[in-house]
């Protein structure tokens, strides 16, 4: 919204002392995460006595996990607080209108709307199971199909590729080392010199027109797929206080980088990979959700004062997956989201071995002969003696880690 106002100021030839700098991403960006920062920090506390005084405590099962019940009564649907902490400034430094703002507020309400319906219905409706799990699966499926028919057939989604015999170095006019704007399904694969993925590639038996018109078939279900598969690991990764918020700290931050590169064509150009016209605003959306949970990280460190619930990790795990598609970098998730890959892998080994093995040798040796101690990952270490605060503060390093190795392939062309 100052944004707007700016523009009409300026345009009514009205001249604000320091309203001029609102033009800037950089700026507005810097903004927005101070904001949430402080949104979160003083009015999280707020909101978490208010959670505790609707008796929105957390019902914890019983594990066999050191200091499990001591948990029981603490606030949850805590992503409240994310979710108010991002908004407010998104609507206040970014153009809304930027299709990319809106399928990313899009995609934060009907995520957390998905996960507060879980949320509530265990803790006023006292359902123990809450939400279905195939009515989750059909508001991640939703949600997907939403992002991947708006990518594919928007109009103001494009791309512009660099030549690869593109030479020009004056930086004035390093849109000639581009190619006309395109209506595409492209992504980047990572790790790979002339790295740009065409989907219609793979209806290799089609020729090149059928091919790109009827791309679409396969885009889309990918996306699905995609939103899906991240919302879900990231909900299995908030296991432990602290994990979830501080792993995706790492996680937006990185993708916060990439829409600033992609959204300026200078450094587009720079590092050799696609300009995203209209990107730029997303910068300040990856921000100011990084802001939002950092400052969510306050309060949910060990002991945690508040869990972010179904309403954070579904949603979290939700925008992730849709910023990383709308910056064609989804084929970089399994690096960038690798925790949430290894706890959710955890899982489905987990099932998988004890199946084979109460099939093979019986229920007994399948339950004296687990593949972990405990799934998801963060359980096994658990069972295994490590603090809370160990596992989540090495699971963050090792997240740092796999965020530098995606940053890398910037380099790597």
């Amino acid at each position: 919204m100052l944004y707007y106002l700016y523009e009409y100021l300026t345009n009514h030839g009205i001249h604000v002392p320091g309203l001029g700098m609102l033009k800037y991403i950089s700026f507005r960006a810097g903004m927005a995460v101070l904001l949430s920062l402080i949104i979160a920090l003083i009015y999280g506390k707020r909101i978490i006595n208010y959670l505790r005084s609707k008796q929105m405590g957390e019902l914890v099962r019983d594990l066999g996990l050191d200091g499990q019940k001591q948990k029981e009564g603490t606030p949850t649907m805590g992503g409240l607080i994310i979710i108010i902490a991002t908004i407010i400034p998104v609507l206040l430094f970014t153009r809304i209108t930027n299709i990319y703002i809106v399928l990313l507020l899009i995609s934060m309400l009907w995520m957390g709307a998905i996960g507060f319906l879980d949320d509530y219905l265990k803790k006023i409706k006292k359902n123990k199971d809450g939400l279905s799990g195939k009515f989750k699966i059909v508001g991640q499926v939703g949600l997907g199909l939403i992002i991947g028919v708006t990518m594919y057939f928007h109009p103001d989604i494009t791309v512009k590729r660099k030549y690869a015999d593109a030479k020009v170095v004056n930086r004035n006019n390093v849109e000639q080392n581009f190619m006309p704007t395109e209506k595409i399904a492209v992504s980047t694969v990572p790790f790979a010199k002339n790295n740009e993925f065409d989907y219609s590639g793979i209806l290799f038996w089609m020729n090149d027109k059928d091919a790109h018109e009827w791309a679409w078939i396969v885009f889309i279900p990918i996306v699905i797929f995609i939103v899906t598969a991240v919302s879900n690991g990231a909900n299995i990764t908030d296991g432990i206080d602290g994990l979830a918020a501080g792993t995706s700290a790492v996680i937006l931050l990185v993708l916060a980088l990439f829409a600033y590169l992609s959204g300026n064509i200078i450094f587009a150009d720079y590092l050799n990979i696609m300009f995203l016209p209209n990107m730029g605003e997303t910068t300040i959306f990856a921000v100011a959700m990084v802001g939002a949970v950092i400052g969510f990280f306050w309060y949910n460190t060990y002991p945690a004062q508040v869990f972010m619930g179904d309403t954070g990790s579904l949603m979290l795990g939700g925008v992730i997956a849709v910023l990383a598609i709308i910056l064609r970098k989804e084929l970089l998730i399994p690096v960038l989201c690798g925790i949430f890959l290894i706890e959710n892998l955890s899982v489905m080994l987990q099932v998988v071995v004890f199946k084979y093995r109460k099939k093979k040798f019986g229920l007994e040796y399948a339950q004296n002969n687990r593949l972990f101690r405990m799934s998801p990952l963060h359980h096994h270490y658990q069972k295994g003696g490590f603090h809370e605060s160990k596992i989540v503060n090495r699971m963050i390093i090792i997240g740092v880690i796999l965020a530098i190795v995606c940053l890398i392939t910037l380099k790597m062309r």
